[in-house]
């Protein structure tokens, strides 16, 4: 099982952590919610957890839970900027179905 940061995706990361004066990288997860059953759950990850996978490419770590690793397992994270938004996007290679507005997914 494998999750991908790319490199705009971990120097987005670096330069947040870095603002924030704290953490060790970024925490990705999974909720139930939306009209489609799950929406993305992104966090800053202040400490490792005995039930964490830590992921770490271009020198920033990504931690996942095991519980959201079969929804996440060979997701890869980016950074993209369109105009005036900037978000991290997911593409998810275990998304089934989406919803009409783009906020949750199925797996």
């Amino acid at each position: 099982m494998s999750i991908t940061l790319t490199e705009r995706a971990a120097a987005q990361v670096a330069k947040q952590l870095e603002k924030r004066g704290q953490g060790l990288g970024l925490r990705l997860g999974v909720k139930k919610a939306g009209c489609t059953g799950f929406t993305y759950v992104v966090d800053y990850a202040e400490e490792i957890g005995p039930d964490d996978a830590v992921f770490e490419q271009h020198g920033v770590k990504l931690l996942v839970r095991q519980a959201d690793l079969p929804y996440l397992s060979g997701v890869e994270v980016d950074y993209r900027r369109e105009g005036l938004n900037e978000a991290f996007r997911f593409h998810n290679p275990n998304v089934k179905a989406t919803c009409g507005c783009g906020e949750s997914f199925a797996v």
